[in-house]
């Protein structure tokens, strides 16, 4: 039987595990969610400033333009953060950049926002897939889906047009509330 210090539970399998315990887990998550997701959202997102891949404004403009178009545009906070943080996933893979965006967001955001992040690659397709061989009309699988305006929205006025390295953008500092905002708050933690 697990036996509990103080803050954490000290059960050497998860079989074992007791309500005390994972009543611990759950509020040492939630607490570490509060202090430490947003502000490692905001260091992942500056690690984009590396990475220009062959545009000419690096990925960390191209994201502070894309969430800066959305905030001008009287967005939610949800919908920045989700314009902001649209390609964090290329810090981890450019192939599957779009779905490992929208599992970071996932927790945070609704589905809507979920899905169209998840997929914005396939809408913006529209403007450059015919030089890849590729249909040019992959959004329209999805033009039933409650989410289908919004996904439009996030890359036709904020994302495909924010590749002006000279683009005066928003600070990254200055979206630090709305990431402190939706990051703070999952809608679940598993």
């Amino acid at each position: 039987m697990a036996t509990m210090m103080k803050g954490q539970a000290t059960f050497r399998r998860m079989q074992d595990g007791t309500l005390d315990d994972w009543m611990i887990i759950a509020r040492e998550h939630m607490a570490h969610q509060k202090a430490a997701a947003p502000m490692q959202t905001i260091d992942t997102l500056r690690r984009l400033g590396d990475m220009t891949l062959g545009f000419a404004a690096d990925q960390l403009t191209h994201a502070l333009m894309t969430a800066t178009l959305a905030r001008r545009s009287g967005a939610s906070d949800e919908e920045v953060v989700a314009a902001l943080c649209h390609d964090i996933g290329k810090v981890m893979s450019v192939p599957n950049h779009g779905p490992i965006a929208a599992e970071t967001l996932k927790p945070y955001v609704s589905e809507g926002i979920y899905h169209a992040v998840f997929w914005h690659q396939h809408f913006q397709g529209q403007y450059y897939y015919n030089h890849l061989g590729k249909p040019t009309d992959m959004r329209m699988q999805f033009k039933d889906a409650p989410w289908y305006g919004f996904a439009c929205r996030l890359v036709d006025e904020w994302d495909a047009p924010a590749f002006d390295p000279d683009f005066d953008v928003d600070s990254l500092e200055s979206f630090e509330p709305e990431v402190v905002k939706v990051f703070s708050n999952p809608h679940t933690l598993i």
